[in-house]
């Protein structure tokens, strides 16, 4: 079984492996980047928010869920005109950052509204009583209550990136996935699809255990 595993594979390990952090971590960043206007728009304007507007809400809204309820691979496979627009080709990790993005952006969206639903209102009733305008209650009081709540809502989305990049290897996004499927499935090599799947195992677990121990600092302070 070892025999298998030559430097060579070896370094196309590590390769894969850095090819998923890169995928995970930038998807992760732009998605955050995305959603977060949107998770406090969704929030400001639902009914009883402090921007209430029921149609805008209904819109959005209604856009996030179409998003969301599009399997990644279709997903994937429909935006890869856009994709190629965006990176010039259609393959490769840099172009799977753009259906990984658009995947997670409308998942944290809802996450981080379901955070910022949690925060006490009479902190945001005090706030307009003392005369806060909109991005004052946003910036110092909505998202600094909410934020071990966001924290875990992308801890959750990282996890699920890691899947959904694994995904995108099957089509030549590269990283872990694409390592498994082109030696473990297609070259007949069983143990390199175990250890595919025992490094995702462990990639997982370590960014859970980050997410939970900042959730717990954050909630402590």
């Amino acid at each position: 079984m070892f025999d298998t595993f030559t430097p060579q594979l070896l370094e196309l390990f590590a390769t894969s492996l850095w090819e998923t952090l890169v995928m995970v971590g930038l998807s992760g960043l732009a998605g955050t980047a995305l959603a977060l206007p949107l998770g406090v728009l969704l929030h400001l304007t639902h009914p009883g928010g402090v921007l209430e507007n029921p149609r805008l809400n209904r819109v959005v809204g209604g856009m996030v869920n179409a998003v969301r309820s599009t399997p990644f691979i279709i997903l994937l496979v429909a935006i890869i005109p856009f994709t190629r627009l965006v990176t010039g080709s259609s393959i490769g990790t840099a172009a799977a950052v753009v259906p990984l993005t658009m995947a997670a952006a409308p998942f944290i969206a809802r996450l981080i509204e379901s955070a910022l639903r949690e925060v006490d209102h009479g902190l945001v009733e005090a706030a307009l009583a003392m005369g806060a305008s909109t991005p004052q209650i946003v910036f110092k009081v909505l998202l600094p209550e909410a934020l071990p709540g966001i924290v875990a809502a992308l801890t959750i989305t990282l996890v699920s990136l890691t899947g959904y990049s694994a995904m995108a290897g099957a089509i030549g996004g590269g990283g872990l996935g694409d390592l498994g499927i082109r030696y473990g499935y297609q070259r007949f090599l069983p143990e390199v699809m175990l250890a595919v799947v025992l490094v995702l195992i462990a990639f997982v677990q370590l960014l859970q255990s980050l997410g939970d121990w900042a959730v717990r600092r954050l909630s402590h302070k």
